[in-house]
Parts: structure tokens; sequence; C-alpha cells
């Protein structure tokens, strides 16, 4: 899945998330839609979580999938 792959399935769920959520106003929500709700979020984090590493890479240099990851003092080093 391309950056814009991963932005566009962002914004698709975003978009779910505030439907569903735009529906429990004063009502709550029954149990098809917290677990619906959970879902998405955990989808979302998903996504970010895609999302950072790959541009973690991009700006970093490094396997996005951090099996070969660059030991915290070089990273460090870089941020000072």
């Amino acid at each position: 899945m391309s950056e814009d792959d991963t932005l566009a399935t962002i914004d698709r769920l975003i978009e779910e998330e505030r439907e569903l959520r735009s529906r429990a106003t004063g009502t709550g929500l029954d149990e098809e839609d917290r677990v619906r709700l959970r879902h998405l979020q955990e989808r979302l984090d998903q996504c970010w979580d895609l999302l950072r590493r790959r541009r973690a890479s991009a700006e970093f240099g490094g396997d996005p999938d951090q099996t070969h990851a660059r030991p915290v003092s070089e990273v460090e080093s870089y941020q000072q």
C-alpha cells in the first residue's frame, strides 16, 4: 500500500468513525456499534503506525519494518 493509499484509507476510516459517532448522539452506541468503533480505531492506529514508519524510514533510512533498526544513540544524536 502506497502512502497515498494509506492516506486515503485513513480519510475513509475517519469519515466512517465520524458518521458512527454522529448517529450515537443522545442515544449512545449499541453493542454492535461499539464493536465497529473499536475496529475502526484499531485499523486507524495500524494505518497511522504504517505511515509513521514509512516516513521515518524515508527520513532516517532503514527498514520500515524495523528489522534493521538504527541504534537509539544514533537517532538521538541526529536530533541534537
